[in-house]
């Protein structure tokens, strides 16, 4: 886990976690700050139950991350007209405002709410079911989550980052290295991942827990 300056690139805190949990994403923050670096503002992905941890601090929703998450429920060549046109206006999110992307997604709520809501019945129970259960899904995250996506709009004056583009794109070329030495053990692994972070000048301040 990285927690990252978007300033000047510099890793504030880093971790070696087994799985990720919203009580290690606290924690780190809570550590940042207890070092005295003031948090100003948060870029984070959608993982459920993590923006209500930091309700005193503006937090962002990575817009890629949002994008990718639509795009796992429609998939990369949707058929129908209602998933079509809903991807159209997903790809546009980075490049509208909130008001911009408000009102394109309420007309095409508007535009597909009877298709939206149509139900199927189960022949073996009788039970009913959403029909576009994955169009649904998709919509639904949009909404759920549009309170955050426009966050470094909302907040100007911070600079906010609208994606976390910058850390992924270390993590990917991290991941390259590290497929090109595939036999390190994992000892050998976690120098070879610090070492990456220091060869790089990200990382000022390290906090490795095992």
């Amino acid at each position: 886990m990285v927690f990252k300056n978007s300033f000047d690139g510099v890793v504030l805190f880093e971790q070696y976690v087994r799985y990720e949990t919203n009580a290690l994403y606290l924690a780190g923050i809570s550590e940042i700050s207890r070092r005295g670096i003031d948090i100003q503002g948060i870029v984070c992905d959608g993982r459920q139950g993590l923006f209500g941890l930091f309700c005193d601090i503006p937090t962002q929703m990575c817009q890629f991350h949002q994008i990718q998450i639509v795009l796992r429920y429609l998939t990369r060549k949707p058929k129908t007209e209602a998933a079509i046109e809903l991807k159209k206006l997903t790809l546009k999110l980075t490049k509208q405002t909130k008001s911009e992307f408000m009102n394109s997604l309420n007309n095409w709520h508007l535009r597909w709410f009877d298709y939206l809501n149509e139900r199927s019945q189960s022949p073996s129970t009788g039970k009913t079911y959403y029909a576009h259960k994955r169009l649904r899904s998709a919509y639904l995250s949009l909404k759920k989550h549009l309170p955050y996506l426009f966050v470094f709009e909302e907040h100007k004056e911070l600079m906010i980052p609208n994606t976390t583009n910058a850390l992924d794109g270390q993590f990917a070329n991290l991941k390259n290295k590290l497929r090109n030495h595939n036999g390190l053990s994992k000892e050998r692994k976690i120098k070879f991942i610090d070492g990456f972070l220091r060869h790089n000048d990200l990382q000022k301040y390290q906090w490795t827990v095992q």
